[in-house]
C-alpha cells in the first residue's frame, strides 16, 4: 500500500483512537463496581445510579454536539470532547467521597459524549462511498476498549511488584494509576486530531455544505418523528440501547453472583463481551451490499436470543444451570448481534434523515437512545437489589426482543 493510500485513512484512524479511549474509560468501570462497592460501601442501586448518571450526560451532549459540529466544525467538538474526557480521568487521581466519584463521571460522560454524533457525520463526508464500512471499523477499534478495559482494571488492581511499587505513589486506591495514563493519552490525542485531521478533509467535510434557508428550529426536529417509519426505527434503536447498556453495565456482577462464576471468569467473558466487535467490519460491509434491514434484523435477533439464554441458564439459588462454557458461548453471541448492528443503525440514520437536518437530527435520535441506555444501569441495578439480578436481566431481554420484533416488521413493509 502506497503512502497515498495510507494517509487517506488519517482521519478514520485518530477519530477511531479517539473513540477506543472514549470506549475504554466507559466500559472500565463495571469491572471496578466490586471493588467500589467494597471500598466506599455503597449498594448496587448506587453503583448503578453514578454510571446511569455518566450515561445521561454522554446522551445529553448527542443533539448539542452535532448541531455546534455543523456550525463550527466537526474537529474542534471531537478535540473539545477528548480534552473534557481528558481532565475527568486525570481528577480521579484524587482519593475523594463517593459523590465527588460520580461527579467526576458526569465530566468523562460529558467529553465523551461529544465525539460519536459527530464521527458518524464526519466519516460519512469524508467515505461517502464507504460509509458502511468506515463506522464499521469506527466502532470496531471503539469495542476494542471494552476488550481492554476489563484486563486493565486487573492489571491495576493486581498490580504486578513493579506496576504497585508506582501506584503506592498515588492517593488513594491503586485503580485510579488507571485513569491517569486515560488522561495523558486523551489529551494528548486531542493535540495530533486538532494538528492532523484539517489537513486531510475534502471540502465542505468538517461543517458540511452551507445551508439555504434559515437555521432549522426545534420544530424542525421534532416534525421528523411523523414519519412513521422513522419513529418506529427510533423504537427499535431505544429498546437495544436500553438492554445493551443495562446489560453491559452489570454482566460481569450478573455472571458472579447470579450464574455463579467467579470474579476472574465473570471478566474474562466480560472481555469476550467485545473482543468479537470485529463482526461490525462484516456487518457494515454485508448492509452496503445486502440492504440495512436483513442485517439489523439477523444481528437483532442473534443477540436477543443469547441474552434469553443467559436469563434462562444462570444456576439461580439453586445451583442448577449451565457452566462457563456454554454461558461464553451465549455472551458472545450476545456481542455478535449487538456490535453488528451498531454501525449499520447508524449509516441507515444517516440516509434517512434530510441532509439540512443530519446532524442535529442524528443528536435527537442518539439522545433518545442514550437515555434510554442511561436509565439502563439505575434500573438494573435497583431491580437486583429488590428481586434479584435475573429479574433485571429477564427486562433487558423482553426490551432485545421487541427491538427485534419492531426491526422485522419495518423490513416486512419496506
Amino acid at each position: 500500500m502506497n503512502l497515498g493510500r495510507i494517509r487517506e485513512y488519517d482521519v478514520l484512524v485518530l477519530t477511531s483512537l479517539i473513540w477506543f479511549l472514549g470506549k475504554f474509560v466507559r466500559y472500565a468501570f463495571p469491572p471496578l463496581f466490586e471493588p467500589l462497592q467494597a471500598g466506599y460501601g455503597v449498594s448496587n442501586a448506587a453503583v448503578g445510579a453514578a454510571f446511569s448518571g455518566f450515561m445521561a450526560v454522554y446522551a445529553l451532549l448527542q443533539f448539542p454536539s452535532g448541531a455546534i459540529a455543523d456550525r463550527v466544525g466537526a474537529v474542534r467538538v471531537i478535540a473539545a470532547g477528548a480534552i473534557v474526557a481528558g481532565v475527568g480521568s486525570l481528577s480521579l487521581i484524587f482519593d475523594t467521597p463517593f459523590a465527588v466519584l460520580a461527579g467526576a463521571m458526569l465530566v468523562i460522560g460529558a467529553g465523551t459524549g461529544a465525539h460519536k454524533t459527530v464521527a458518524i457525520r464526519l466519516l460519512s463526508r469524508v467515505y461517502p462511498v464507504r460509509t458502511g464500512r468506515a463506522l464499521g471499523a469506527h466502532d470496531t477499534v471503539g469495542a476494542l476498549g471494552g476488550v481492554a478495559a476489563p484486563a486493565a482494571v486487573t492489571l491495576f488492581v493486581a498490580a504486578p511488584p513493579a506496576l504497585a511499587a508506582l501506584l503506592t505513589r498515588l492517593p488513594g486506591a491503586d485503580w485510579r494509576g488507571l485513569f491517569v495514563v486515560t488522561g495523558v493519552v486523551a489529551l494528548a490525542l486531542a493535540v495530533i486530531f486538532s494538528l492532523r485531521v484539517p489537513g486531510r478533509l475534502p471540502a465542505d467535510a468538517d461543517r458540511g455544505p452551507e445551508r439555504e434557508g434559515p437555521e432549522p428550529s426545534a420544530r424542525d426536529y421534532l416534525a421528523l418523528f411523523e414519519d412513521r417509519r422513522l419513529a418506529a426505527f427510533v423504537l427499535v434503536t431505544i429498546a437495544f440501547s436500553f438492554a445493551y447498556n443495562g446489560a453491559v453495565a452489570f454482566l460481569p456482577l450478573y455472571l458472579s453472583q447470579a450464574a455463579g462464576l467467579s470474579t476472574a471468569t465473570a471478566n474474562l467473558l466480560y472481555s469476550a463481551l467485545f473482543a468479537v466487535t470485529f463482526v461490525q467490519l462484516v456487518s457494515g460491509d454485508l448492509s452496503d451490499r445486502l440492504g440495512r434491514f436483513p442485517v439489523m434484523v439477523a444481528t437483532l435477533a442473534l443477540a436477543a436470543a443469547a441474552l434469553v439464554g443467559v436469563v434462562a441458564l444462570a444456576r439461580g439459588e439453586t445451583g442448577a444451570g449451565a457452566g462457563p462454557i456454554v454461558l461464553g458461548a451465549l455472551v458472545v453471541a450476545f456481542g455478535l448481534g449487538s456490535h453488528g448492528f451498531r454501525p449499520v443503525r447508524g449509516v441507515y440514520l444517516i440516509e434517512a434523515l434530510p441532509e439540512r437536518l443530519a446532524g442535529g437530527g442524528l443528536g435527537v435520535v442518539r439522545t433518545l437512545l442514550m437515555g434510554a441506555g442511561a436509565l439502563a444501569p439505575a434500573t438494573v441495578g435497583a431491580i437486583a437489589d429488590a428481586s434479584g439480578f435475573r429479574s433485571a436481566f429477564g427486562l433487558l431481554a423482553g426490551a432485545l426482543a421487541l427491538a427485534a420484533v419492531v426491526a422485522a416488521g419495518l423490513w416486512a413493509t419496506e
